[in-house]
């Protein structure tokens, strides 16, 4: 019961820290005119590139989750952590990469030249869809790797001992986890798509590919049309909770019930699917080091002459990006042991435009307080609310299995409270907690969104220096900037999900 009315007083504040900014968007916005055919299409192209892109993301993550599930190689460690890169690059920071690979004078274009062959244009549709699904294919093989990860060994010691080909295994055991893993997965990356800004505005190609997300910071910025970009905010809202709605009605339990704790084994076929292992595994290494190692080159000439705004920048980012994942974590951890049906709400902030949010709380302390001096909290608050869906989605599997595995021991031995959580929970789910927490603590890092309405001249983040640095055309510095803002959000990571998997071990 303590769970459930935490859960319940979580879930009250996170429907209020996301509702109640658009409610002020909404009720400053006074009577919209509706949505002309301009925004109509900029939905159109946000469903076709957001499916595109998980389902596309999601295909190309299940052979490399089983290569790596299967696999023992050495360096296998190392490319699992570079697996959270793309993910929790800065968006900016990733799209530069990928267009020193694949842009008009990049690294693609430069080797079909010299082939005697005509250039591709990285813009438009296909451009959109490339750069999601650098984004999200690592993540999605990080979700359906734990999934893999969480079939007890000694399904795999009996299907070994009862002779199971490559295909019966499959049937058997991968089968029956993907069915329970992928509708989540495709479920998170689809949602993170549809709220796309930074990709579609740089490779989007011009008005034929606008996202909703982009239609709403051109309502805001350019015309301040506060009825339009609630409406589209609002139309946001009802595509993602028709998404979340539509997981949960294919999602399947795998049944695989409780292991002994022994250490992961999955059988490892040999012939032609070692090879196509090794193919699966090295071009997705290709895809993932090709643009960061671009970022990197860029950025190392003037990473040792950075100037001391830089460095204090790092602190402030640092300090929003530390508290901001402990809270999002720990609201997500709440949600997932309480119920499935706290499932909606955690996915809520999915569905909410940062770009209203931190409009909505922009009005909200505009007449009592100078916006800017509350920048760092704020900032701090909003990246725990929009963090806490992926974190959720990272818990809820494990915690559903902690709970159907060992609920009915708890319970007869009344082990409940601070004893519960010290002996049961934080062991059993401390892989999972260290993969939220870093995941959570890089997204707050390389945060673009609420602290450009706030922050005032003396108190930017990280992210925010950068651009304010190409902007002013500073691009030596915005450039090792930049590549400390990556190295930082990596360490971040790493630190969260090394400690996680340690302890697990």
């Amino acid at each position: 019961m303590a769970v459930r009315a935490l859960a319940l007083s979580v879930g009250a504040a996170l429907v209020a820290l996301t509702l109640g900014p658009l409610a002020l968007v909404l009720a400053r916005a006074g009577d919209a005119a509706g949505l002309g055919p301009a925004d109509w299409a900029a939905v159109r192209f946000t469903l076709t590139q957001a499916a595109l892109s998980a389902v596309v993301s999601v295909a190309l993550a299940v052979p490399v989750a089983r290569a790596l599930a299967r696999r023992r190689f050495p360096g296998r460690g190392l490319l699992i952590a570079l697996l959270g890169a793309p993910f929790l690059l800065p968006v900016i920071v990733a799209v530069l990469g990928l267009l020193a690979v694949f842009g008009r004078s990049g690294l693609l274009n430069r080797g079909l030249e010299a082939l005697g062959l005509p250039p591709v244009s990285v813009y438009g549709l296909h451009g959109v869809v490339l750069a999601h699904v650098f984004f999200n294919m690592p993540f999605a093989v990080r979700l359906i790797l734990q999934g893999w990860l969480a079939i007890p060994a000694e399904r795999f010691r009996l299907a070994e001992s009862l002779g199971f080909e490559p295909r019966d295994v499959g049937r058997h055991l991968e089968r029956p986890m993907l069915r329970e893993v992928l509708p989540g997965t495709l479920l998170v990356i689809f949602v993170i798509c549809l709220s796309s800004f930074a990709v579609a505005l740089t490779l989007g190609g011009g008005p034929g590919a606008t996202t909703v997300e982009l239609a709403i910071f051109q309502a805001l910025r350019f015309e301040f049309d506060l009825g339009r970009a609630a409406l589209l905010a609002t139309l946001q809202f009802a595509i993602c909770a028709a998404a979340v709605l539509s997981a949960g009605a294919v999602a399947l339990p795998a049944g695989f019930g409780a292991g002994l704790d022994r250490k992961p084994v999955t059988l490892a076929p040999g012939g032609w699917r070692r090879l196509a292992d090794a193919v699966t595994l090295s071009a997705a290494a290709a895809f993932l080091i090709l643009p960061l190692g671009m970022v990197v080159a860029r950025g190392v000439p003037g990473l040792l002459s950075l100037p001391p705004e830089v460095w204090a920048a790092a602190g402030r980012s640092l300090a929003v990006a530390l508290p901001s994942a402990l809270l999002a974590v720990s609201g997500a951890l709440v949600l997932a042991l309480a119920a499935p049906a706290f499932g909606l709400v955690a996915t809520l902030p999915l569905a909410a435009s940062s770009l209203v949010l931190g409009t909505g709380l922009f009005l909200a302390a505009h007449p009592f307080v100078n916006p800017s001096r509350i920048a760092l909290p704020v900032t701090m608050l909003v990246n725990a609310v929009l963090s806490l869906p992926f974190a959720f989605r990272i818990l809820a599997p494990e915690a559903r299995a902690l709970q159907a595995d060992y609920g009915r021991l708890a319970a007869a031995l009344d082990l409940r409270g601070p004893a519960r959580l010290r002996w049961l929970t934080l062991p059993r789910l401390r892989r999972p907690l260290g993969f939220a927490l870093g995941v959570s603590a890089a997204l707050a890092m390389g945060d673009l969104g609420v602290i450009a309405l706030f922050a005032g001249e003396g108190g930017a983040t990280l992210p925010l220096l950068v651009q304010r640095l190409m902007g002013a055309y500073r691009m030596e510095q915005a450039a090792a900037a930049a590549l400390l803002l990556v190295l930082t959000s990596f360490a971040l990571f790493w630190v969260f999900d090394r400690a996680g998997r340690h302890a697990s071990a």
